[in-house]
This record gives C-alpha cells, sequence and structure tokens, in this order.
C-alpha cells in the first residue's frame, strides 16, 4: 500500500510534459529543431485571409516569449511552422503575399534587403497544397532557411532580412492580428 501511495505521489510530482498544440484540425509540435537547438511552441493560430482559414502557423522560440520586438530583434534561433489547411494556394499569391509582409514589416523600406526577399521569393515555386508544411527557421550566423515538404529551398544570410520576416507575423503591421496573438501565447 506504501509503495503504491509513492509510485502515485511521484506521478503527481512530476513535471508536466508538453503537448502538441491542436489548432483545429491541425496538430502543431510542441517542438522544432533549429540546427542543434530543441525550440519549444510558443504560441499558435490560424492566418486567415478574408473568411477563410490559410494555414495554421506556429512560432517556435528558445523560450516563451510575449514581446513581439524582443523576438523581432532578438538574434537567437526561431522558427515559424506554416501548415496548409487550404488546398492551391498559388505561388504568385504566396509571393504577393510575401511582398505585402515585407512591405508592412519595414515600414516600405525594403530597399536594404530588396536582393534577400527576391532570393526567399525564388522559393515558392509550387502552389501549397492541404497539409504541406513549410518552416522557416533562424539560425544565428547561417541565416534564415526556409524549408517546403521537409526538402531544404534554400537559406539566406542577414540579421536584418531575419528581422523583417519575423516581422511579417509579429510586426506592427502583421499579416494576421489574431495570429500574432496565438503565435505570442496570448
Amino acid at each position: 500500500m506504501k509503495r503504491l501511495l509513492v509510485i502515485i505521489l511521484a506521478v503527481f510530482m512530476m513535471p508536466p510534459i508538453a503537448a502538441a498544440k491542436q489548432v483545429g484540425k491541425v496538430t502543431l509540435p510542441d517542438s522544432l529543431m533549429a540546427g542543434n537547438n530543441k525550440l519549444l511552441l510558443n504560441g499558435a493560430g490560424f492566418r486567415k485571409k478574408l473568411f477563410i482559414k490559410v494555414y495554421a502557423g506556429g512560432l517556435y522560440l528558445m523560450q516563451k516569449d510575449t514581446d513581439p520586438q524582443k523576438i523581432i530583434d532578438a538574434d537567437g534561433p526561431m522558427a515559424i511552422r506554416m501548415h496548409f489547411v487550404y488546398d492551391g494556394v498559388s505561388s504568385k499569391k504566396l509571393i504577393k503575399a510575401w511582398n505585402e509582409g515585407f512591405n508592412n514589416a519595414t515600414g516600405g523600406n525594403i530597399a536594404p534587403i530588396k536582393a534577400e526577399i527576391d532570393k526567399f521569393n525564388s522559393f515558392f515555386t509550387e502552389e501549397a497544397k492541404k497539409n504541406d508544411i513549410y518552416d522557416i527557421i533562424y539560425i544565428p550566423d547561417q541565416g534564415v532557411s526556409v524549408s517546403m515538404k521537409g526538402k531544404l529551398k534554400g537559406t539566406i544570410k542577414g540579421i536584418e532580412f531575419k528581422k523583417a520576416v519575423f516581422g511579417i507575423w509579429l510586426g506592427e503591421k502583421p499579416a494576421d492580428k489574431k495570429l500574432k496573438k496565438g503565435m505570442l501565447g496570448k
């Protein structure tokens, strides 16, 4: 009896196991790897265009944070996962959305990172289909890597470009205010 009580107490005193996050019908993992760094899911939500859900998005950081500017400015490993729920987002529409996001994130001053934006946009040559997963991962001294459906498309160096990329979701004029709030865990 005493042994059973000790086991029960041990189970209740264990720290909670991090669980994956359910966003609608999409399950986002509780962690992602950025190089050798394990990133934790900070928060998640849906990216909507008008009333249509386009993708479930998750922000992954080394440790939880709710300060969007601190996250944008940080030179530490972080990632965004996009799990598409809408079937058939054309590459043209994706690039248009990226360009709008970069413009908003930089206050219209894209000239200093124009070459990086062009390279980034060149990765988006295929239509995004339902259940496609895109990972945008930043690792200091390496840059922003873009993977689609598990395949690395390329990496772009530069902290200013990294700030603009994460500013798309977390900046003053985010792509989706509710998604920003969700990614910040609010």
